[in-house]
């Protein structure tokens, strides 16, 4: 059977993608080096929260498969799949597994980085909002910014595994579609899924977005 190539990830769902994992690890690197370089974890922060803007939005008027309308969370057809212990072999974009883990990891770096805007550990540093809110809820934010970590780890270590099992058992180069867009998958005839939309007007629109969602983290990290 010939084999087709589907666009899946446009450009822009795809530089987010690794945008995000490139701060992600910037921010961890930083804070655990300390000192001067502590700066650039708030740096890394902000970057990550016009990010995480950007992507919320894309999610509304991104194409199709970069929508959240084109993977709602499943939690019955995911866990129908665990037990069964298989996966789609004919999914496109994200399965009911991969929605669930997508909003998951989306929610755990907003809280991050937001959490992390209030958060102070009362001796070198403080978040830029940080006197905006009481002393008491500061301290709170920043609890909740330490724990978090943790989860946030576990989420991306979760998804590593889940890449890594893709690539051995499924034969899915999940890594390989990120980079280039397009899943190659055996040809069903007129089956075939549609693209998604990956056109210069998608890109500048993409671009237009970002811009807005990085003066938004500017104007209240500034403020």
């Amino acid at each position: 059977m010939s084999a087709e190539r589907i666009r899946v990830w446009d450009l822009p769902t795809r530089l987010f993608h690794w945008a995000l994992a490139a701060s992600i690890v910037g921010s961890i690197v930083s804070a655990n080096v300390g000192g001067n370089a502590f700066a650039w974890h708030f740096r890394f922060g902000h970057a990550i929260l016009a990010l995480v803007l950007f992507r919320l939005a894309w999610g509304f008027v991104g194409p199709r498969y970069a929508r959240f309308a084109s993977f709602p969370p499943k939690p019955i057809a995911a866990w129908r799949r665990l037990r069964a212990g298989r996966t789609a072999a004919d999914d496109v974009g994200h399965g009911p597994l991969g929605a669930l883990s997508v909003y998951a990891m989306l929610a755990s770096v907003a809280l991050q980085a937001g959490t992390g805007l209030f958060a102070s550990d009362d001796i070198m540093w403080d978040g830029p909002l940080k006197d905006s809110v009481s002393n008491r809820a500061s301290e709170a934010l920043t609890a909740v910014h330490l724990v978090n970590r943790y989860v946030l780890i576990a989420l991306i270590v979760l998804h590593l595994a889940a890449i890594a099992w893709y690539a051995l058992v499924r034969r899915r180069p999940l890594v390989r579609t990120m980079i280039g867009g397009d899943l190659v998958r055996a040809a069903a005839g007129t089956n075939a899924p549609r693209p998604a939309a990956d056109g210069p007007g998608v890109r500048a629109g993409a671009l237009a977005l970002l811009a807005a969602s990085a003066a938004l983290v500017w104007a209240v990290v500034a403020y």
